[in-house]
């Protein structure tokens, strides 16, 4: 029998699946060295490392309070298994972390500082600084109440963060940290005599934490499915006039001045506060914070964190208030290359 020949159409690409990369062994070794320098400043701030398998139930990321819409309805990367179980490829740490400690609660000697460097898969559109498939430095400070009674954690996690930046050779112009706190929205709301209900709350909070993504026409159709016209109305008119007024006014309350000095205190300038920072998770309870890149050639957030509290009650388990961040590996060094910032045998 006479075989048949091998036609392009029999080929198989030798492209990587969409949204993910190859690492070569120069790509390679530039990864390496952004998770060397990650793991060598978190272990200098007694951060000890964990890791988990990529593979989770997907209900852990549904759980009401801790979700974030758009990631379970479109970017989850799930499956049925063989044993009827649906499964998720990991989409981010937190929850996983809050599983874990979960498990051994009452035998944990607190507070923990633990981190870690897991891959996680969202299926989204692929764009500079968006990959599916990313790995993400995260670093999180878990205590009690007492632990947990002043902004320590917070100064901590952003003082880490800091470091790592700068150890990278960043300069402070090149970077600016944006603070913000959750309380904040609902504070706003009543204000400004907009009626809202908690689920109202989170859906326009979700909503102001996109706004300067999204034009100002899908913002208010958006918000008027939420609210009402009056009610954006209301909160447009009450922004323009009083705006500024709320904002300091809680600042002032909140504890953000109080932050903003002790990381002074710390050498850490390069702060703003910004009432549209909001985080895209419903399970963050107070003080929320992102970096941004202040060149133009790459002005985006660069990653962020804040406090959550109230994680572990899903498990039914007592809460241990937390604060932590989530630092990317795509937006990382697209940071070092804007910068010139990649040591010159790795460039």
């Amino acid at each position: 029998m006479t075989e048949k020949p091998i036609t392009n159409n029999s080929k198989v690409s030798t492209e990587p699946y969409k949204g993910v990369r190859d690492f070569y062994p120069e790509d390679m070794a530039i990864q390496n060295y952004i998770f060397d320098t990650w793991k060598r400043v978190a272990k200098e701030f007694n951060y000890v490392e964990y890791a988990a398998s990529i593979l989770e139930p997907a209900e852990l990321y549904k759980s009401k309070g801790q979700r974030n819409e758009e990631m379970v309805n479109e970017q989850m990367y799930t499956f049925i298994d063989k044993g009827e179980r649906e499964v998720a490829l990991r989409p981010e740490m937190t929850p996983t972390l809050a599983r874990m400690v979960a498990a051994r609660r009452k035998g944990l000697k607190l507070p923990l500082r633990w981190f870690s460097i897991p891959n996680c898969f969202r299926y989204e559109r692929s764009q500079r600084g968006r990959r599916r498939e990313h790995w993400q430095l995260n670093c999180d400070v878990m205590g009690n109440n007492k632990d947990f009674s002043t902004i320590d954690a917070e100064v901590e996690s952003i003082s880490l963060a800091y470091n790592i930046l700068k150890e990278f050779g960043a300069k402070d112009e090149d970077f600016e940290i944006r603070i913000n706190h959750r309380g904040y929205f609902p504070h706003l709301f009543q204000k400004l005599n907009i009626p809202v209900t908690d689920e109202k709350i989170r859906q326009l909070t979700t909503l102001i934490d996109r706004k300067n993504k999204i034009s100002e026409e899908e913002f208010n159709n958006e918000g008027v499915k939420i609210i009402g016209q009056e009610g954006i109305n209301k909160y447009k008119n009450g922004l323009n006039n009083h705006g500024e007024e709320i904002r300091d006014s809680f600042f002032s309350e909140s504890g953000l001045s109080k932050l903003i000095i002790e990381l002074e205190k710390n050498n850490i300038t390069n702060i703003k506060l910004d009432s549209d920072i909001a985080r895209g998770f419903d399970y963050y309870t107070g003080i929320v914070f992102e970096v941004f890149d202040t060149d133009p050639a790459n002005n985006r957030s660069l990653f962020g964190g804040g406090r959550y509290d109230n994680l572990l009650e899903m498990f039914g388990v007592e809460a241990l208030p937390t604060v932590g961040f989530g630092m990317g590996d795509v937006t990382m060094r697209d940071f070092l290359e804007t910068h010139n910032l990649l040591p010159k045998d790795l460039k």
